[in-house]
């Protein structure tokens, strides 16, 4: 039997966030399906979605040209505030997981959580309007700025973190999320065999010319993403206790005001699993140096006193300390996290973003080294 789509959560002041909260874009609503590649709303379906939200006397719409060029978004100037409004992309619209979603930033809202509020419909206070097979979202606008690299904002990134598992140690979900993660992922696995393919969509000379070196750097990666598992299977990981954890943790994902974080956006990836599972990806995160668009600018190490400072603020919230079994663990997973969020892009399309695949992966190669090198090293961090 099929299921019911379920209704929507409902609360006083529902709560959810988004991508970028920065307004950017052309002014105004085009009634075009598409505008250079990304999606926008027809000015009909606009008129009838807002109708649903009493948010005042509408003073301005702007298109918001952040996240998913699938997924609309226009920024709304009312009498009342300011508002971002977001159509969900296909693939994204599954109403039993924008469920759970919602639900888990409304209790994360009455614990008095830093994420956007998401407005209710104007009938029944839902915090997802369904209309014609999609699904939209009005949050309220955040102003924040972005991630200036210092150690005050990553030390609050990792203690806010911390509060974030500690909020959800119990969380007893309505909806059923989703398990596992880039530690020992069949998906990751499966993509090492089709970056060649990859590669050849992108630049079919150069993947002929350069099959030996493309076959090298990817029997390296899966290697080391293989020899990484191992080691964290062996520290006892499958055995740890699972909870809710975000999944995405990274800068991209939190908007700052001075060093503090004002709002942690983007809540699809929540999933049960092992907590060191997001402090070892937000360790990455928070500490990998780039240089750019040229991969092979980019140094090898990475920022050692902000990886310290990420996990030793995470290690000071109480309750929240870092066990000697999960640190030892905290390397391995980050060569796993790095080449997880690299090789599953690639295999796909043969680039990362806008980058070359090829040139990506050998920069990959070059921080996964630095990393087995130096785990030991991280390792003892906590210590000093």
């Amino acid at each position: 039997m099929a299921h019911r789509p379920p209704p929507p959560p409902t609360h006083p002041n529902a709560t959810l966030g988004m991508s970028g909260l920065t307004a950017s874009g052309a002014s105004g609503v085009s009634s075009a399906a598409s505008s250079g590649g990304r999606s926008q709303f027809a000015a009909e379906e606009l008129a009838i979605v807002l109708s649903h939200f009493e948010i005042g006397i509408i003073e301005a719409i702007q298109e918001f040209a952040r996240g998913s060029r699938k997924s609309p978004k226009l920024l709304i100037r009312s009498d009342t505030g300011l508002y971002l409004l977001k159509r969900r992309a296909r693939g994204k619209d599954d109403p039993f997981k924008v469920a759970f979603s919602h639900q888990l930033q409304l209790y994360l809202a009455g614990k008095q959580f830093p994420l956007p509020h998401l407005i209710g419909t104007r009938k029944d206070n839902n915090s997802m309007l369904q209309w014609k097979g999609s699904i939209y979202e009005l949050f309220e606008y955040i102003k924040g700025a972005s991630y200036d690299n210092s150690l005050e904002a990553t030390a609050d990134s990792g203690r806010t973190l911390a509060v974030f598992h500690k909020l959800l140690v119990d969380f007893q979900p309505e909806y059923e999320p989703a398990v596992g993660s880039y530690h020992a992922s069949r998906t990751v696995a499966s993509s090492f065999e089709l970056i060649p393919k990859g590669l050849s969509r992108s630049d079919p000379q150069f993947a002929e010319t350069h099959a030996d070196r493309i076959a090298e750097v990817v029997d390296f990666c899966r290697n080391s993403y293989n020899e990484a598992a191992m080691k964290i299977n062996e520290s006892g990981l499958p055995d740890w206790p699972m909870q809710i954890v975000h999944s995405d943790w990274h800068p991209g994902n939190m908007l700052f005001r001075g060093p503090k974080v004002v709002a942690v956006i983007d809540y699809d990836a929540a999933r049960y699993q092992q907590r060191i599972t997001d402090v070892a990806n937000g360790a990455l995160q928070f500490s990998i140096l780039g240089g750019g668009d040229d991969p092979s600018q980019w140094p090898d190490h990475l920022d050692e006193s902000r990886f310290k400072r990420f996990l030793q603020a995470y290690d000071s919230v109480p309750n929240c300390v870092i066990s000697r079994a999960e640190l030892r663990c905290v390397p391995w997973l980050m060569v796993e996290a790095l080449i997880a969020e690299s090789v599953i892009p690639i295999a796909t399309t043969g680039q990362f973003a806008r980058m070359d695949g090829m040139g990506f992966l050998l920069m990959v190669e070059r921080k996964v080294r630095w990393l087995q090198k130096n785990a030991d090293k991280l390792i003892s961090t906590l210590d000093s």
